[in-house]
């Protein structure tokens, strides 16, 4: 076994874990268990943020945007920044629209190739969100040279590459930097017929609101952080961060979906305030239909929650009615590939579910768009 042991680490640090996840090793026919160095290296420990819960705040992204916005009397271009959507859409003249877009974060669990998976399935959720079909990315990484080892970087893009292989586009490329703390994601690019994109802020009134995974994210991997987590709900989570949207690309070809986007860093209830606002409308949200994922409610009972969480709901408050202490905690939780939201035509919904259980895509009715009120959420 190789052994990649820095004079630059230090045992005593918090980096490490308070116990090691043993490697079997045959030797001689005798089975023997021994660490692995890079189980015994925690890279949640090596930045502030974690995820897409490393997203700078609403306002500040604001303040800083401000004036900054595409001119919209540029040709081709169908989708700029105006309206927060999850990619930039380009028209090629060909019946095609180009979709491009880039995610990146630093890292929201400690094994290095689970999180370069995590970082990838959550840029190709951009593309699927607008409907469309990925078909090549590029690799954005940053690495601190001499803190963590380079082997450990390239498992980091081995993850990657088994996300894109797994969805059938090539890692092509990329760019790194030599930065404090480590980052990963994928710029990418695709494709998609005019007829088939969707966008976040064509919602339509009595459109039924459609969710396609639970959300608790943000809570659990802070919990991990923390060493709160079993292993049998680490396992779920993981499943979950790495599960690839490939759903929007079906979506966007049906007919029955008005607008659609992806639950990342401002949770369900930032994503929700921006299609709806967007769209001109007031959603209806049904707390209580709202799925979670398994433990979030335990942990929410312990006050385990991400430090983002207290930044969404600062930032949503004004704009959603029935935001309360019970509440805030899921609803504000940062998600990292979170699920699609879906906006569906009410006489569509037998056929949209009929559809999704026959492709067995779990989706989960969690509300409906109305007149627009004075606020852009109403949480029931």
């Amino acid at each position: 076994m190789r052994n990649y042991t820095p004079n630059c680490f230090d045992r005593n640090n918090p980096c490490f874990r308070s116990f090691i996840k043993p490697r079997a090793l045959l030797t001689n026919n005798e089975l023997t268990f021994v660490p692995t160095y890079f189980s015994m290296i925690r890279l949640t420990q090596y930045s502030k943020g974690a995820g897409c819960g490393c997203k700078i705040a609403p306002k500040d992204l604001q303040e800083i945007l401000e004036g900054s916005y595409t001119n919209t009397e540029i040709k081709n271009l169908i989708v700029g920044n105006q309206s927060h959507d999850d990619a930039a859409v380009y028209d090629l003249k060909n019946d095609t629209y180009l979709i491009s877009t880039t995610d990146f974060f630093t890292p929201i669990v400690d094994d290095a190739f689970d999180f370069g998976k995590i970082a990838s399935a959550n840029a190709l959720s951009d593309v699927y969100a607008m409907g469309g079909k990925p078909i090549m990315a590029i690799a954005v990484l940053g690495w601190p040279v001499g803190k963590l080892p380079n082997a450990l970087a390239k498992e980091v893009i081995k993850g990657a590459s088994a996300v894109c292989n797994e969805t059938g586009i090539p890692l092509a490329g990329g760019h790194s930097i030599d930065s404090p703390e480590p980052f990963f994601g994928l710029s990418v690019n695709g494709l998609v017929k005019p007829q088939n994109l969707k966008k976040n802020n064509t919602a339509g009134e009595t459109d039924i609101i459609y969710l396609t995974k639970p959300i608790g994210s943000g809570i659990l991997t802070t919990a991990h952080k923390r060493g709160l987590l079993n292993e049998k709900l680490y396992a779920a989570l993981i499943a979950q961060l790495t599960a690839v949207n490939s759903c929007g690309e079906m979506f966007g070809a049906m007919h029955e979906v008005k607008a659609m986007t992806d639950i990342t860093g401002f949770g369900l209830l930032g994503h929700l305030v921006e299609m709806s606002k967007g769209s001109g409308l007031t959603a209806e949200l049904k707390y209580m239909a709202v799925p979670l994922m398994e433990g979030v409610d335990e942990l929410t009972k312990q006050f385990v929650y991400p430090d983002n969480t207290m930044r969404n709901y600062q930032a949503y408050l004004p704009l959603a009615e029935g935001l309360n202490a019970s509440n805030m905690f899921t609803l504000c939780d940062p998600q990292t590939n979170g699920g699609l939201l879906a906006a569906v035509s009410t006489e569509s919904k037998t056929a949209f579910e009929t559809t999704c259980r026959e492709h067995g895509i779990a989706v989960h009715e969690i509300g409906c768009f109305g007149k627009q009120t004075s606020k852009n959420i109403v949480i029931a």
